[in-house]
């Protein structure tokens, strides 16, 4: 499996309480301190950012999509029972 290159450094203080669970935590999960903060880093970003996309809709898309979020709800059955279900368990 191929890395990515690492190219850039991140200094950071923490308290020394949080960086042993941190040791800790990365120890468990049998990663290094950097690939696992690189991981958790990563991760969280993804969650911030995912509802700040910006979409570029030239005027007739834009209307489009407009007409598409004023349209009345339509009743989707299999979507619902979709949703009933229990999730798959690992």
């Amino acid at each position: 499996m191929a890395t990515k290159a690492r190219d850039d450094r991140l200094h950071l203080r923490l308290p020394a309480a949080l960086r042993t669970r941190i040791d800790q935590a990365a120890s468990a999960e049998g990663k290094t301190v950097t690939d696992f903060a690189v991981a958790a880093l990563e991760a969280r970003t993804e969650q911030v950012l995912a509802d700040r996309r910006m979409f570029a809709l030239d005027e007739a898309s834009w209307a489009r999509f407009q007409e598409l979020l004023d349209r009345p709800v339509q009743d989707k059955p299999e979507v619902a029972e979709l949703l009933d279900r229990m999730p798959p368990t690992a």
